[in-house]
């Protein structure tokens, strides 16, 4: 059992990620651009997934063909993880999407909980959680558990744009062997500031995907 990171390394992560950096993009815009990267991201983390060999009868002729073995279950984090669903789409059409809703406290920046909408019984299925940030790792640690608690027996893989050292370092301590989780990210940045905030980063990405909330 142990967690792994990927940092994907590809001239579309990298283009993507210096205009969703942009102060400059606008919402819209940030949005296309992280389903480009997310396309890219999920392959990445879907390309060890099990197959199984299945007849498929194509114009010509007849022939096996590898598909997916079982289909993941994908679980965004609310409310910037709904970002990626687009991508999801795109790379498993057929993929089922289990919600969790955790918000930070600013003042302690520890994770709240304020809906679970996961299966009773992942069971041997893959996990993908879905989150464009891995800031102080609190957050994801809290899904991890949620996840893990639901019998899963399959991998957990963690897809996010951009993670710091310190989200990456807590998910490892916090993982401790008990479990398989790959991290599949398109950056590694330089730390959290005092707020938490990944730098140089990309700002608050549910406000950069949705726009701020207005009370």
């Amino acid at each position: 059992m142990t967690v792994t990171v990927t940092e994907v390394d590809h001239p579309i992560v990298n283009d993507a990620l210096a205009r969703m950096r942009s102060v400059e993009t606008s919402n819209a815009n940030f949005r296309a651009h992280l389903n480009r990267l997310g396309i890219i991201l999920l392959a990445e983390a879907t390309k060890d997934l099990p197959t199984r060999s299945q007849k498929i009868t194509t114009p010509l002729t007849e022939t096996q063909q590898q598909v997916l073995a079982e289909v993941p279950l994908v679980v965004p984090i609310l409310r910037a993880g709904l970002g990626f669903v687009t991508s999801v789409h795109h790379v498993l059409d057929d993929a089922d999407i289990g919600f969790v809703g955790v918000t930070r406290n600013e003042t302690t920046f520890e994770p709240e909980l304020y809906t679970d909408k996961l299966p009773a019984d992942i069971g041997g299925r893959p996990v993908i959680i879905v989150d464009p940030m891995l800031a102080t790792g609190g957050s994801m640690n809290h899904v991890i558990d949620l996840i893990a608690n639901r019998q899963v027996t399959g991998a957990i893989t963690v897809v996010c744009a951009i993670a710091a050292p310190e989200g990456i370092e807590a998910v490892r301590a916090h993982v401790n062997d008990r479990w398989n989780v790959r991290i599949v990210t398109g950056a590694i940045d330089s730390h959290l500031n005092e707020q938490a905030y990944i730098v140089p980063g990309l700002g608050d990405a549910g406000d950069r995907l949705f726009g701020e909330p207005r009370n």
